[in-house]
């Protein structure tokens, strides 16, 4: 679904996901509120390498992200893909949630902690 698909909503409606393809992320909504984005790097078909995570000033710490990244392995996981995880935050969602752990791709699993991920982005400067 690109980002023309998502119809206007009300404050009403439940979390809806957005798969933002113009600027490569996915985009969690709740009504018209952008809550936080994802933004990804897709290496082939159904290969997304999941960079970064940010949730807007005013919904940290609500549980946003993990929400979002739910949303996010379940839309990949619907389309039988799989997933890098680059994100230290996905990172430790994914050690925490074994239910998706078959979402890893086998070939380019990525960071297998927090720590390893966040020392590469800092390494890289990011």
């Amino acid at each position: 679904m690109g980002s023309e698909d998502r119809a206007p909503t009300d404050r009403t409606a439940v979390e809806e996901l957005v798969d933002n393809t113009d600027q490569s992320r996915f985009e969690l909504y709740r009504g018209t509120d952008l809550r936080g984005w994802l933004y990804y790097t897709r290496l082939k078909p159904n290969r997304y390498a999941l960079q970064h995570t940010e949730v807007e000033a005013s919904h940290q710490h609500q549980g946003v992200a993990s929400a979002m990244v739910r949303h996010v392995l379940d839309e990949i996981r619907s389309h039988d893909g799989t997933v890098t995880p680059i994100c230290p935050f996905v990172v430790d969602y994914l050690a925490r949630t074994p239910a998706y752990a078959d979402l890893i791709d086998p070939r380019h699993p990525g960071y297998s902690d927090r720590a390893t991920a966040e020392a590469a982005r800092a390494k890289a400067g990011g």
